[in-house]
């Protein structure tokens, strides 16, 4: 009974899963998604930690989508904003506070976050002396503005997101010990592509029907190609899959062939000497049952778009034709 179960419930949270916006084959990002939803009904601090490009904004958006919070997501990118328009960007201002304030003064970001999320973007960036009022904010639920002394209670949950190594700038004094541990209550980490390479056909896929559909026009590739999508590193991971794309559909005529020459000359930032060769990549520890589903994701993608039929693609791997067929409905590989 408790086995019927569990089973039941990994096929409830596959279900939920594939109706997120997010695309997600490989086995890390479906734990990932599992934890954020679980996490998203939690009214707690999130920390989302990843490289640029990875999708922090994407997986607080599914937080706030599976959070019973009725409230905005509003977002907020510290690095974006100069440091003399974040405080009040932030926390508001009355009128008065300074130079141009309104009459009416201004809600901040926070106070427009009322029962919903707000998403601090860049945290690293936040400057020392803004750090402390954001503490204050976690600790006390309420924000006082800019020329005001009154404070005034809010309901609002934070999610922060950085790129950077939050734990190496408290060591270097830059980042403060106490906010980091309030922000750090629930840290998700987004692995890069290069750790997920069950996702870059999926997402190939997901990009082409994008472009097609935007561009009116459809694009070809050769098999080489393919095999050098998913041998790519990706240091700028999904932003820079998503531009290579779309830089292809740009500037390729309707129905040209896209080659390995010309994707590693005009759209990838690779050297010819250092194409990756490897058709099989270990990036840690999993089990082996894990590891060996990967490969076989890999080996029947790359087939799938080097041949027409699934009998060829049987052939070329030395397996019957319907252990190719159960393979791609168990792997869930999508077909062209």
């Amino acid at each position: 009974m408790t086995s019927f179960v569990v089973t039941k419930q990994r096929l409830d949270d596959n279900n939920m899963i594939n109706k997120t916006p997010i695309i997600a084959q490989s086995v890390e990002m479906k734990e990932l998604l599992r934890t954020a939803m679980q996490v998203a009904k939690v009214d707690c601090t999130v920390l989302l930690l990843g490289e640029s490009g990875t999708g922090k904004e994407v997986l607080a958006k599914l937080i706030h989508k599976y959070s019973e919070r009725s409230g905005p997501l509003v977002k907020v990118n510290c690095g974006a904003i100069p440091e003399t328009l974040l405080e009040s960007e932030l926390f508001g201002y009355e009128y008065g506070a300074f130079t141009g304030a309104k009459r009416e003064g201004s809600a901040g970001k926070f106070e427009q976050a009322h029962k919903g999320i707000i998403l601090l973007d860049e945290i690293g960036d936040l400057p020392l002396h803004l750090q402390v009022k954001l503490l204050r904010i976690l600790q006390e639920k309420e924000v006082i503005r800019i020329g005001s002394s009154k404070a005034k209670p809010i309901d609002t949950r934070v999610i922060a997101a950085t790129n950077k190594n939050l734990y190496k700038m408290v060591q270097e004094g830059k980042f403060r010990e106490d906010l980091f541990y309030r922000l750090n209550v629930i840290p998700l980490k987004i692995p890069p592509l290069r750790e997920r390479r069950g996702d870059i056909m999926p997402l190939i896929y997901f990009f082409k029907k994008k472009f097609e559909q935007k561009y009116k026009h459809k694009m070809n590739c050769s098999s080489e190609v393919i095999r050098v999508f998913m041998s790519y590193d990706w240091p700028g991971n999904v932003r820079e899959l998503e531009n290579v794309i779309e830089r292809i559909y740009v500037i390729s005529a309707p129905g040209e062939l896209v080659t390995q020459e010309i994707l590693i000359r005009d759209y990838l930032n690779i050297h010819r000497e250092k194409q990756l060769t490897k058709t099989i990549s270990v990036h840690g520890l999993t089990s082996l049952k894990t590891a060996v589903e990967e490969v076989e994701r890999q080996l029947i993608t790359i087939a799938l778009n080097e041949f027409k039929t699934l009998k060829q693609v049987a052939l070329a791997l030395n397996v019957d034709e319907s252990t190719v067929s159960r393979k791609i409905k168990k792997l869930n590989i999508p077909l062209r």
